[in-house]
């Protein structure tokens, strides 16, 4: 499904399923335009679909007022946050009062048991494949991504593996991972290779390295 379609049908069931009437307001209003770049750019692209996500996602804070999260995260009792930092509204311009609210917004958050993803705006723009990287391995916190059916246990489970990485990862890697000889996680890898679900990253014959293909 195209991304287009795919939002609209998201927004109209966020809003058709919210009772209160804080959140639904802001849902109504639509999204900022940096949230919606991530939409486009980086999650629906690497994630394929909207499930377990919540835009302007309500919270109570500390001193018992509301807040509002740019996505909540929620498979299950899971607690993820993914908030858009915009250069010229959390960096240049940022004022004591509001740099100082952040942080203490960040602390609480972090406090009630949530894990906070910040991206920031331009890296959206400028290295949106890193973004994805960074969100399949944020996901994979919480569950276990779908992979081809196609796939053999051993090379879906190296799959998820190199979904959770932040980085490109060696045969010794892989082979630590999944408890198999080297060897025998290099066969694997070369595989994955080959369909095109990985790719060699760097290095050349025994030293190579390996990441997700995106």
């Amino acid at each position: 499904m195209k991304f287009e379609q795919a939002f609209e049908a998201f927004m109209t069931s966020q809003i058709a399923l919210e009772k209160y009437g804080r959140r639904r307001e802001r849902l109504e209003r639509g999204l900022g335009y940096g949230e919606m770049e991530f939409l486009r750019s980086v999650w629906y692209p690497a994630v394929g679909h909207f499930d377990h996500l919540y835009p302007e996602w309500e919270v109570r804070d500390f001193a018992n007022g509301y807040r509002y999260l740019d996505f909540a995260y929620r498979p299950g009792d899971a607690k993820g946050v993914i908030e858009i930092q915009g250069y010229s509204s959390h960096a240049r311009d940022l004022e004591l009062w509001r740099f100082k609210d952040l942080c203490l917004r960040h602390c609480h958050l972090a406090l009630d048991g949530w894990l906070v993803m910040p991206i920031a705006y331009p890296s959206i723009v400028e290295t949106p494949k890193q973004c994805q990287q960074l969100i399949l391995s944020f996901v994979g916190k919480f569950i276990s991504s779908n992979v081809p059916e196609s796939l053999s246990w051993i090379e879906s489970e190296t799959v998820r593996f190199a979904r959770r990485l932040l980085r490109p990862f060696s045969p010794s890697d892989l082979s630590a991972h999944l408890q198999v000889s080297t060897r025998h996680a290099r066969t694997v890898l070369h595989l994955l290779c080959e369909k095109q679900l990985l790719i060699i990253s760097r290095g050349q014959e025994r030293a190579r390295m390996y990441q997700l293909n995106l």
